[in-house]
């Protein structure tokens, strides 16, 4: 958008400020530079899910240094009021959150565009975009600021997201707002083209990027756990997993089962909380038997009550019982089983040895393993308020419980998939851990898992055709907007698919069939978003598309266009993204990080690079965007330029390390765009390089 569409607030809008209490979002914390008083502290609302007290063990003087970093923030005049509060914090959580300054003048959830006290409308999107992430119905910790995988952050404290609301509210065309792990740094000045935004999370020296060195840099306050979309305002609730994990379980029973209809299938999970919680919900959408268990009642509720979960069961006996009588009558259902997964499996693995049934044919596991032991997985002993209290009090105790779960856990799923359950893991280090407990899940010699990855085995082949987590945003909140887009993106897929590639059809047929239902399947929770797998043709198709319809008044207002992390370019992670790549590079980390450039020189609104992911701080670096298509030209010709590049880079690495799939795929891109030359791989023969050693 150019400096002369720049928006200012009309009366109207003004007036739906202040009904909704947003005008305060300007002012930061400047009044109590101007003489105001503290605000009354809110106290802990037990309505709503707090995080587990989070580990990191601060010296005396880390501990003084983590109340000093906290103060920055504040007039000298409240330091020693608020140094005490802050102590008790850290003393209780081992994290400064500054509950005092949660704000319960509005409430925080995606309201439309229109209503935000910005300057521009790409900061308006953005202040949007990160109340959608802290919004109660969407995020797992809202009072903690965290929004799903028990520790994936979109602020460290109050105080930045205040901050950062108001620079937003201040930022014009020409500034670009520096994040870096929460922490808004200020307000630069730039241009036009460039991002409004740049974050940062997690970004350590390599040397300093175990568990132990972020638990205690995040108690200091100097660093944050992003996660992938949580730091980087761009999680749209659990159906962006949704739509990922329906592709998986379809692909999975295509692979292992060699099976298009699910019917009479059962597959057997765990986690119901954040990401997880999607679970059910694909499992229905593809037609099999989902069972999932959860041990906090709370999470499992919250699913039943919003559909996703179907039935509740409390009994084990039961819960197998139900899975034999679905399984039999091939019914599409989710079953929520509040009860440990381990007691399931062991169960489960019990009745295979004795009677030789195996209920079961396909399972995986979606608990937060990359954070095992502070909230991430429950261990089978103890209770869910046990473990709460125990991973505090006693840690070295719970780490032995959990671990001793992780090796029953993983004994179970051996004896059953000797009997034929296929099982894989879901990127979430659960298998990681599990091989650090003891389990016997490594393969002779000890290179690599029993059970491969889901990107390994199942998705990477999908990521090398250039196929990955396409999402937007409907910034209006109208559902006849999402509704609008829906039809548009279907229209789209239908007509690219006619001239698309013998491989990439399969994708697009299903891609066709959940956009074409998406609506039926009541994905939305919070923003009106949606999300669908494209490759970087149907993505910018869709995307000069939507803009197009905002332009012409189809769409309200303007569409927020991004996509998962966990994508093509988007994260180097060798156990998940990149764990398919085999030519020893899936350890680098060039690809996300030239990603998160090249998006921010080729016209994207917002960029993020972060340490971590869903497999634990030290495991992965991944990036994303936003952009705002807002109708203009300059938004249609960073769409075009962008895109492209964000897909194609991925493909182009994934191509240099020999995968068949990428390298097809390159060649065509290659053929598309004349501006486009690709290094291509010579493949080498292996009787050649085994006569070279002889």
């Amino acid at each position: 958008m150019s400096a002369t569409q720049t928006q200012e607030l009309s009366a109207s809008t003004t007036l739906q400020l202040r009904a909704s209490g947003l005008e305060v979002l300007t002012r930061g914390l400047d009044y109590l530079f101007e003489g105001g008083e503290l605000p009354e502290h809110p106290g802990i609302d037990e309505r709503v899910p707090h995080s587990p007290v989070r580990t990191g063990k601060l010296s005396e003087s880390e501990k003084h240094l983590a109340i000093a970093n906290a103060l920055r923030y504040f007039p000298k005049r409240f330091h020693k009021q608020l140094a005490k509060e802050f102590a008790e914090e850290l003393k209780k959580y081992n994290h400064i959150y500054m509950y005092r300054f949660r704000p319960t003048e509005y409430n925080i959830l995606a309201h439309p565009i229109d209503a935000y006290p910005a300057k521009c409308k790409q900061a308006a999107a953005i202040m949007l975009m990160i109340h959608n992430n802290l919004d109660p119905k969407v995020a797992q910790f809202p009072h903690e600021l965290i929004t799903y995988g028990g520790n994936g952050s979109v602020f460290q404290n109050w105080a930045q997201y205040l901050l950062t609301m108001k620079y937003l509210s201040q930022m014009n065309q020409e500034q670009t707002l520096i994040m870096a792990s929460g922490h808004p740094q200020g307000l630069f000045p730039s241009h036009e083209t460039s991002p409004r935004l740049v974050i940062t999370n997690g970004m350590v020296i390599p040397n300093y990027s175990s568990k132990e060195d972020y638990d205690r840099m995040h108690a200091l306050g100097v660093t944050m756990y992003g996660q992938m979309t949580a730091g980087s305002y761009c999680y749209i609730g659990p159906q962006g997993i949704v739509h990922g994990t329906t592709l998986t379980v379809l692909n999975a029973a295509r692979k292992y089962l060699d099976k298009e209809d699910m019917s009479g299938i059962v597959f057997l999970t765990s986690g119901l909380g954040g990401m997880s919680g999607a679970q059910p919900k694909a499992a229905t959408i593809c037609g099999a038997v989902g069972v999932i268990a959860e041990v906090s009642e709370a999470a499992l509720d919250k699913r039943l009550e919003q559909g996703w979960v179907k039935e509740k069961i409390s009994s084990l006996d039961e819960c197998v019982s139900r899975m034999r009588e679905a399984k039999k009558n091939k019914e599409s259902t989710s079953i929520g089983y509040f009860g440990n997964i381990v007691e399931l499996w062991e169960e489960l693995a019990r009745i295979a040895e004795e009677t030789g049934e195996v209920i079961v044919d396909l399972g995986s596991d979606q608990t937060s393993c990359h954070n095992p032991f502070n909230g991430g997985y429950y261990p089978v002993q103890l209770s869910f308020e046990e473990s709460n209290r125990m991973m505090t009090e006693d840690p070295e105790q719970f780490k032995k419980l959990v671990q001793e779960s992780l090796r029953r856990q993983i004994k179970a799923i051996n004896i059953l998939s000797k009997k034929g359950l296929r099982f894989w893991d879901y990127g979430n280090s659960f298998l990681l851990e599990a091989g650090r407990a003891g389990a016997d899940v490594m393969k002779e010699g000890g290179k690599g898992f029993t059970y491969p990855s889901y990107v390994e085995d199942i998705m990477g082949d999908i990521f090398s055709l250039g196929f990955g987590p396409f999402r937007w945003v409907c910034t209006s909140g109208k559902e006849e907007d999402l509704d609008m887009t829906d039809q548009i993106a279907g229209d789209v897929i239908e007509e690219i698919a006619v001239n698309a590639s013998t491989e990439s059809k399969l994708q697009y047929k299903d891609n066709l069939l959940w956009i074409r239902s998406a609506k039926k399947n009541q994905m939305v929770v919070g923003s009106q978003a949606r999300i669908l797998y494209s490759d970087a043709v149907g993505r910018n198709a869709i995307a000069q598309a939507f803009n197009k319809a905002v332009k012409e008044g189809k769409i309200s207002a303007p569409v927020v266009i991004s996509r998962d992390h966990h994508d093509v370019s988007g994260t180097d992670s060798p156990y998940r993204e990149t764990s398919n790549i085999t030519d020893g590079s899936m350890f680098c980390a060039d690809m996300a990080v030239q990603n998160c450039i090249g998006d921010a020189i080729r016209g994207a609104t917002w960029v993020a690079i972060h340490n971590g992911g869903g497999v634990g701080f030290g495991e992965a670096i991944n990036g994303g965007f936003g952009l705002v298509l807002d109708g203009s030209e300059q938004a249609e010709n960073a769409a075009r330029s962008m895109l492209f590049w964000d897909v194609n880079n991925g493909v182009a690495r994934r191509a240099w390390g020999r995968n068949q799939n990428a390298l097809s795929t390159i060649k065509r891109a290659m053929e598309q765009e004349p501006r486009l030359a690709v290094t291509i791989p010579e493949l080498a023969d292996d009787d050649v390089i085994a006569s070279a050693f002889e």
